[in-house]
């Protein structure tokens, strides 16, 4: 007998996580469970089920939609929740990135219904987006970007998948930019007196210049994680490095991670100290699957990225719900790609592109 589809923690019970561990070829039988909410999530609720029981593991997480309605309906529409079940389904096996195991991953894709139970990393923890993370955090987790991008580097059956191809289409990058000036007046309003003045002008011009944004990389299709920050990752526990939160996996410019990652995650005077060594390891892990990208043409795409993490703060934190934490990580995200925009001087590219 298969688990069937529940959609809130509270529909857990030890018959149905008995179940779960069935259907992986376990014989355990879950006789009692603590709960837990953990992680920084907004999208995605994350709860950690301790469990008692013979045969049976210590824990187990189980990922549902937010509680919260403004962020479930942001998942719903932006197709996050299938789109991580897809990942686990069609995508893990073949890519070489450290995730967790997981033991149970279904969607409803007309309701969008999901639910996921996957190992627990601890004592693995989690990245901290506001405290940034060390050159080595950094240099680890471009070798695990590295180990997600090459073995399928330019693999065009790739685009035989419509949820990982929306990010390419010139009709998405119009979307995109039509919602990101739409939200940006909000954004401005909420947090202009928490924003760097040159920041909150770089705001403007990223929507003014999106198109050129969106269409510099020419390259074939290379799959990005789109999200890939330090809330999004667990160092220690189980592996050095284990990604999470593949809600927005797609195929776009795999420089755009690179760059979203070193922008939002290492405090600015680091990452413009470290950023072209970082690359360069990146490359360097990319080459072991016969890529050989050519670090200025690499830099120019990473330049070209330097507004990811700005743009990811001004539409977020406009379309999910308002926590005293998201807002504090917007500014950081914000405040650090708008720097790194000025010391990248990423306004005279687009000027070029456009």
């Amino acid at each position: 007998m298969s688990p069937t589809l529940i959609t809130r923690p509270d529909q857990v019970t030890p018959e149905w996580l008995t179940l779960v561990l069935q259907h992986t070829g376990r014989d355990g039988r879950v006789e009692a469970f603590d709960a837990v909410t953990i992680g920084t999530g907004q999208v995605g609720e994350n709860v950690r089920f301790t469990l008692s029981g013979p045969g049976v593991p210590q824990s187990v997480v189980g990922k549902f939609a937010s509680s919260d309605p403004t962020s479930k309906q942001s998942g719903i529409d932006l197709q996050n929740y299938i789109r991580e079940v897809f990942f686990y389904e069609h995508l893990q096996d073949s890519v070489d990135i450290q995730t967790p195991d997981v033991l149970f991953a279904i969607a409803d894709e007309t309701t969008h219904d999901f639910v996921i139970v996957m190992e627990d990393l601890a004592p693995g923890e989690q990245g901290d987006q506001l405290a940034g993370c060390t050159v080595d955090q950094a240099a680890l987790a471009l070798e695990q970007l590295a180990k997600l991008q090459g073995p399928r580097w330019g693999d065009k059956t790739l685009q035989q998948y419509p949820l990982l191809n929306g990010s390419m289409t010139p009709e998405n990058a119009e979307m995109v930019q039509g919602l990101y000036k739409m939200l940006e007046p909000g954004f401005q309003a909420r947090y202009t007196d928490l924003l760097n003045k040159d920041h909150i002008k770089t705001c403007a011009l990223v929507g003014e210049r999106f198109a050129a944004y969106s269409a510099f990389y020419d390259g074939p299709p290379v799959l990005v994680h789109v999200d890939y920050r330090l809330d999004n990752m667990m160092f220690g526990g189980p592996y050095p490095l284990a990604v999470v939160d593949w809600q927005s996996i797609a195929l776009g410019c795999p420089l755009a991670d690179a760059s979203y990652f070193l922008g939002t995650s290492l405090l600015p005077e680091v990452r413009l100290k470290e950023e072209q060594q970082l690359l360069k390891h990146y490359l360097g892990v990319l080459k072991s699957y016969k890529v050989d990208l050519n670090f200025n043409t690499a830099f120019s795409y990473y330049r070209n990225h330097a507004p990811a993490g700005l743009i990811m703060a001004v539409i977020a934190s406009m379309i999910v719900g308002e926590t005293d934490r998201g807002n504090e990580m917007f500014m950081v995200m914000a405040n650090r790609s708008g720097q790194m925009c000025l010391e990248l001087d990423w306004a005279k590219l687009t000027k070029k592109t456009a």
